[in-house]
């Protein structure tokens, strides 16, 4: 005997499947027609958020200040031609040379940082008038002396790269398998105290040990883009809006392909042909670093050693690092360029407002929906 019940519920069922189906497959072509499609709610930037990309906009402006000095005067220059003979010709100056010795496409990668700095500066202030936020303009800082060699703009400078300290802890850190988050300390690979990174006069150019203010530069460049690797990559875990997250790790991910080519650049200032180079003119020396094996300063490695993280106990993964709260997050970002000298001349309300941003992005907290 056949159970009516049954056979109608099955259809039931059977019936609904295929309703379901021709009902979906109508919304999509219907949609598609359209040019849209029905897309989750985001969550809207949080106060947290704001002040995230307020500081990073902040960090933007004096990386921008910095990069473009080092463009002004060692990156590619407009219209230079590879012969003399064209009426366009520009020479070559002995710093840009340098900068070729340690790479021979130093100049163009240096011209190409300073775009990449000055756009991520630029979005992110138009961002945050796009969604109603304050950005930062820190114009009326601009007040440092340039450099006086040719070709350096005569303008007010955020910063000063005629007399820094350079931490060259990071040279270290990146060959390294242990990791700062987890108690990890690093010496430093070289001392660089109260040096010039840019020639401050034509007469450096003069220099016969002119290399060593490329060499010094190349360090400080790894310095400034692995802050910007960790400080992405630390500020993001604070981040709760799913498009604010999505411009920190895309303008964090540019941040570390910067890194990794200065790694090289660092690398090739302490090794033959260049090294060793010795100390002159009120400049540093450059050792050769592949006189001796040691892993921690070995020349040819770009990429981050694996290391420990999370937990000890599970096994060690390359990774970017530092990525925790207390280290190269916003403060430990300023802290670290008040003591490289960069803010040298600059007034106490600017150091002021640079923590309060600082200490306002550091202090946001991710929310979960």
């Amino acid at each position: 005997m056949t159970n009516n019940n049954s056979k109608q519920s099955k259809n039931r069922r059977a019936f609904l499947r295929g309703s379901l189906a021709t009902g979906a497959a109508v919304m999509s072509a219907s949609a598609l027609s359209e040019g849209k499609l029905f897309a989750a709610p985001t969550l809207p930037a949080t106060q947290g958020d704001v002040n995230i990309l307020r500081f990073l906009a902040a960090a933007e402006l004096i990386e921008t200040d910095m990069w473009q000095q080092y463009a002004e005067l060692g990156g590619l220059t407009p219209g230079q031609q590879p012969v003399e003979t064209d009426p366009s010709f520009v020479p070559m100056s002995s710093y840009q040379a340098a900068f070729m010795n340690l790479d021979p496409d130093g100049p163009q990668y240096i011209s190409s940082n300073t775009t990449d700095e000055q756009s991520h500066a630029a979005f992110l202030n138009a961002y945050l008038q796009s969604i109603g936020a304050q950005p930062v303009n820190l114009d009326k800082f601009r007040t440092l002396p340039s450099s006086t060699a040719t070709p350096a703009q005569q303008i007010g400078r955020l910063t000063n790269l005629m007399n820094i300290t350079v931490d060259t802890s990071w040279y270290v850190r990146y060959r390294s398998a242990t990791n700062p988050d987890m108690g990890a300390a690093y010496p430093q690979a070289i001392s660089l105290v109260n040096v010039p990174a840019i020639p401050r006069t034509n007469a450096d150019y003069d220099l016969s040990n002119i290399q060593a203010i490329a060499n010094i530069a190349a360090f400080h460049f790894g310095f400034i883009e692995q802050g910007g690797s960790s400080l992405y990559a630390t500020l993001s875990q604070k981040v709760s809006s799913a498009e604010v997250l999505k411009i920190t790790l895309s303008i964090g991910g540019d941040e570390i392909c910067h890194f990794l080519e200065w790694v090289d650049f660092a690398g090739n200032s302490v090794q033959p042909s260049l090294a060793p180079l010795a100390a002159a003119n009120g400049l540093p020396a450059f050792p050769n670093f592949d006189v001796t094996v040691n892993p921690s300063l070995q020349t040819n490695l770009i990429f981050p050693v694996p290391c420990d993280f999370i937990n000890p106990n599970l096994p060690p993964c390359a990774v970017i690092r530092p990525t925790s709260q207390g280290q190269i997050d916003a403060v430990g970002a300023i802290n670290a360029f008040i003591a490289g000298g960069i803010f040298n001349g600059q007034p106490q309300t600017f150091l002021n407002l640079l923590m309060e941003l600082a200490i306002a992005a550091d202090s946001a907290t991710r929310i979960i929906i």
